[in-house]
């Protein structure tokens, strides 16, 4: 499914000169054009999900343009019709508006005012045929479809996935924020037989400093103050199914040393426990960052990089492949109506432009909560260059522009606080002020799983 503008024009005149001349200059638009001499003709050739809009005179011999309309109508309410008219005929031409034509051109006419009407038109027109096309797509998804997209990028993950599903090797997956590592870890392991057994997720930035051990390795009763009770770690819980190790290159030096361990030998030593236990797992590990630089900066462990890279995946950022875009959007869409209850809403143009012209540079994370907006009716993120902007005031078009702005830092960031404030440069409390006004919140930047 790709958003794209519709180019075809069908024209329809009984004047062979006019309709010769007009066919030339509309062509000259960089528009696809087939004429016909009588509406008959012309509608032999159209049918519904016509990707363009008809140009009509209003009088002409046989059919005229009113019964034209009324058998497009009939075949698609959606197709743009722009009737052309003589002085003497606005009357019935404001009639034609009426029962559903697009607009009226009056004879003799600039041909700019035309070329201005069929261009709108062809707009409308593509947001009527995407929003049906999303519509398909929202009633073909299933929410546990995993790595969604027709992509060549994504076909060669899915078919990577395949292959080494059972293989039983280390895999390091790699890519930037919100492009959907944990997704492809998943499918890794519920593609292979390991998939009725459990996948841990460890999210390594998140183990509480000085519990790391016993977060990951466990402990005996009296192995330290306060261990009254046996506890198995995230390692040991993964036992014949699958580690993963998310972000692992926030994971403490420290920490690292014993994961080395446990990578080589597969085995663990609990805190307070009489020897080493050995398990049984596969263990997957994903970085937002290219860890042999880190390794080259000193900030990973050589050793066990090379112990974890035994297979590299690399997931691609949206903008690699964006003809996924809309896919996605409906798979989200319909996830969060669904979540609230509601029908997906129709698909605006401005909706429709953030779509196709946004870089994503939050991924599949940005675009999961762009759709939750939509789901919500909350206003699409403005994106530079639209028609809506140069429309609009000055003072309405900055606040749109630093909205914008506050989002893909709050995507980029994750909503750490922190690190926008440092990328933005102002303080935390202008910071605070900003999103109270724009109505944003970092907590819904955070986590979420983006399917």
């Amino acid at each position: 499914m790709n958003f794209s503008r519709p180019r075809c024009v069908t024209l329809i005149d009984d004047d062979d000169d006019f309709r010769n001349a007009l066919l030339e200059r509309l062509r000259l638009e960089d528009l696809d054009v087939q004429a016909f001499a009588s509406a008959e003709a012309a509608l032999r050739s159209l049918g519904a999900d016509y990707p363009g809009v008809v140009v009509s005179d209003l009088r002409m011999p046989g059919m005229d343009g009113r019964g034209l309309l009324s058998r497009l109508q009939a075949l698609d309410e959606g197709l743009p019709v722009v009737m052309i008219t003589g002085h003497g005929d606005i009357a019935d031409a404001v009639d034609a508006l009426r029962n559903g034509a697009y607009d009226f051109v009056a004879k003799p006419f600039d041909f700019g005012r035309l070329a201005d009407s069929v261009n709108r038109a062809l707009e409308k027109r593509g947001l009527v045929l995407d929003n049906r096309a999303l519509a398909a797509e929202v009633g073909r998804v299933t929410p546990d479809l995993p790595l969604l997209g027709s992509s060549p990028a994504i076909a060669r993950l899915r078919t990577v996935i395949e292959q080494i599903a059972d293989a039983g090797m280390d895999v390091l997956i790699e890519g930037e924020t919100g492009v959907g590592k944990e997704v492809v870890a998943r499918a890794l392991h519920n593609s292979g037989r390991r998939r009725v057994h459990a996948f841990v997720p460890v999210n390594c930035g998140a183990l509480p400093a000085g519990l790391i051990e016993s977060e990951m390795f466990g402990h005996e009763p009296g192995a330290f103050p306060g261990a009254v009770r046996r506890r198995v770690g995230l390692v040991e819980q993964s036992h014949r199914g699958t580690l993963f190790l998310d972000e692992i290159e926030s994971m403490p030096m420290a920490a690292q040393v014993a994961l080395l361990r446990v990578v080589e030998a597969r085995e663990i030593q609990p805190l307070g426990g009489s020897g080493p236990r050995q398990l049984e797992l596969r263990i997957l590990a994903s970085s937002k960052i290219d860890l042999k630089l880190a390794v080259e900066r000193g900030q990973f462990r050589e050793d066990l990089y090379y112990r974890l890279n035994v297979l590299k995946l690399r997931v691609p950022p949206l903008r690699e492949r964006r003809e996924d875009v809309p896919l996605l959007f409906a798979h989200f869409l319909a996830r969060a109506s669904g979540d609230r209850q509601r029908t997906p809403p129709p698909m605006s143009t401005a909706v429709r432009r953030t779509l196709m012209e946004h870089d994503w540079p939050g991924n599949v994370r940005e675009l999961a909560h762009f759709a939750d907006q939509v789901a919500l009716d909350i206003d699409a993120p403005a994106v530079a260059g639209t028609a809506e902007d140069t429309a609009s005031g000055l003072v309405d078009r900055l606040e749109r522009f630093e909205r914008a702005v506050l989002e893909e830092a709050l995507y980029r960031h994750g909503g750490d606080i922190v690190a926008m404030t440092r990328a933005l440069q102002v303080p935390r409390k202008t910071l605070y002020d900003k999103f109270r006004r724009h109505g944003l919140r970092p907590g819904d930047f955070r986590t979420r799983d983006v399917g």
